[in-house]
């Protein structure tokens, strides 16, 4: 029993071995096979079979491109202007606002390229931002919608027109309206217009028919997201960028919250099911994309796989109810689509349920307290490194009372190892007379040999959800702290914070006592701070931030009370 702290101690070394090994595995660096010149068809066509579909439509009526796009086309270099970038039937249109850029195919008005302006891939190549979608290659993911009907419409392989080919949001406009237009022979015509407002990443997209053909148009929206996923196409199994942030696809409704698919899901069993209030996204980490359609309707839910050339794309749909337009009217159909970050204090004022898509697994009852806390405080001090100092301060000032008595106890059994040591000269190697002994020792002097235990084990949830926290959280993304901490997602460039933490651990050993302990246990403790050491060398420096100061104050706590007692005998 008097041993158990050093076990305890020991484990969460442990648990911190196996944290390390997966942080490596999501943040490591990792090699990326060469991708394959396959060309593959733009268009994923929705199963003629599907549920999904409205009863009077089916997949037949869409038309299937000749052409194709290869992956020798995804990358895209925007900085050289709308007219550099092209796709094999058309360029692609280019939205600028203060937070997005925007590409647009015009083949089906397809989003194919969506620049987050505000977060960069790499601190050290600020130019380059993340860019959430792309049009072809082995991370092909683009955003598709149009209409299905028995009668003419326009789906995601109809071609478009443009009145121009660059857009950009003045700094004072409440809002810009890039409309894309489509008519067929028989009097059919179509405005797709996407809505794009200042620091939004949410986007309007309305498909505006108005018929003019003698006779009544009968036909549904859809919207679609459709992604290759990376390593599919070697026949190696998909390494998740986060290992435990959730990858794959989300579909919410009012009564079932979000349900997760992983994409080896959709493979053996396609989703199919209808409920109003709803939205359907693929999540990656940090970032994800969502359909969302207006609140009130009902749409129908389903998952596909497509594969054209071998190479597995996922796809993910709604389809919305039915509606009839007579000759001579005009109906809007609408709906949004997200592509940006998770933002927590955002997402659900967009739509119900969206802050969902920040997945912080078995871990979200503690994890969420901590980063609406640590929000609170960055709010004040407007820089999160502070806030993860204040944390730990309020953590220990919460827990004051409980860890002032663990030192207590550990300062009173401090001043009883000479009594310790000579209980072991008298019963030797009879170790089971010996730890009687001593409990009766410490019942007379009224000293819980176990009051250390608790604090830690308090301690290891908190560790494990601020790491979470760290990992899930976009706010935290590149976040810099002070002097050479430029981000607190990454680990110590200069390992100080490890180092710092080690000093912290060494003072703290040379005032907790050691007596009972075996010459094992002992090594074991002195090779504590160089084995944190080497485990948080590689941690987030935000992680180490918290334990290095949480270990600071502890010290200071821990000397001070035993000073207290020392002088009090």
């Amino acid at each position: 029993m008097a041993n158990l702290r050093p076990m305890l101690i020991m484990g969460l070394l442990v648990l911190s071995y196996l944290m390390w090994v997966e942080w490596q595995k999501d943040y490591g660096q990792q090699t990326t096979s060469p991708v394959a010149n396959t060309s593959f068809d733009s268009s994923a066509i929705p199963d003629q079979n599907s549920s999904s579909l409205p009863a009077n439509q089916t997949a037949g009526d869409l038309p299937v491109p000749e052409s194709t796009v290869t992956t020798g086309q995804a990358g895209i270099n925007m900085d050289d202007g709308p007219q550099a970038v092209m796709t094999s039937e058309s360029e692609l249109l280019i939205v600028n606002t203060d937070v997005l850029r925007v590409g647009i195919d015009l083949t089906g008005g397809t989003l194919v390229s969506a620049e987050l302006l505000n977060y960069p891939q790499e601190l050290a190549f600020p130019e380059i931002k993340v860019n959430l979608l792309s049009r072809g290659g082995a991370d092909m993911f683009i955003a598709q919608s149009g209409l299905l009907s028995r009668e003419a419409a326009p789906n995601h392989t109809s071609k478009y027109s443009a009145d121009r080919m660059l857009y950009t949001l003045d700094n004072n406009a409440d809002e810009i309206r890039v409309p894309l237009t489509w008519q067929s022979d028989d009097g059919i015509r179509v405005t797709k217009t996407f809505i794009f407002k200042p620091g939004d990443y949410d986007i309007s997209v309305r498909h505006t028919l108005t018929n003019d053909s003698g006779q009544t148009w009968a036909g549904s929206r859809y919207d679609q997201l459709q992604r290759a996923v990376p390593g599919e196409q070697d026949g190696g199994s998909f390494t998740n960028p986060s290992r435990y942030s959730f990858f794959g696809i989300g579909f919410y409704s009012p009564d079932e919250k979000l349900e997760k698919l992983d994409f080896d899901e959709v493979a053996s069993e396609p989703y199919k099911r209808s409920f109003p209030g709803g939205w359907f996204s693929m999540v990656q980490h940090y970032f994800f994309t969502a359909w969302i359609p207006p609140n009130e309707e009902s749409n129908s839910y389903s998952t596909q796989v497509y594969s054209p050339t071998g190479l597995p794309r996922y796809i993910a749909r709604a389809v919305s109810p039915s509606v009839n337009i007579a000759s001579g009217e005009s109906h809007e159909f609408q709906s949004r689509i997200y592509v940006g970050p998770k933002l927590q204090d955002e997402l659900n004022d967009i739509a119900p349920g969206l802050r969902h898509t920040v997945d912080y697994g078995i871990f979200t009852v503690f994890s969420k307290p901590l980063f609406w806390l640590m929000s609170g405080i960055h709010k004040v001090v407007n820089n999160w490194g502070w806030s993860i100092v204040l944390l730990t301060v309020l953590i220990k000032l919460l827990f004051f009372k409980l860890t002032e008595a663990q030192y207590r106890s550990m300062a009173r059994m401090r001043k009883l190892q000479p009594r310790i040591e000579q209980l072991k000269e008298r019963y030797g190697d009879d170790r089971q007379r010996m730890s009687q002994a001593m409990m009766e020792m410490y019942k007379t002097e009224k000293v819980n040999p176990l009051g250390g235990c608790l604090p830690i084990l308090i301690q290891i949830p908190i560790f494990i959800a601020l790491y979470w926290v760290l990992l899930e959280s976009v706010e935290l993304r590149q976040a810099p702290f002070i002097l050479w901490i430029d981000n607190l997602s990454e680990r110590d460039p200069y390992f100080i914070l490890p180092l710092l933490n080690a000093a912290f651990m060494m003072m703290t050993q040379r005032l907790t006592p050691t007596a009972g302990m075996d010459p094992m246990q002992r090594k074991i403790m002195q090779f504590m701070p160089v084995g944190f050491s080497i485990m948080f060398a590689f941690f987030p420096a935000g992680l180490v931030l918290y334990w290095a100061t949480n270990a600071g104050l502890s010290l200071a706590q821990q000397w001070y009370i035993t000073r207290k007692i020392d002088a009090a005998a």
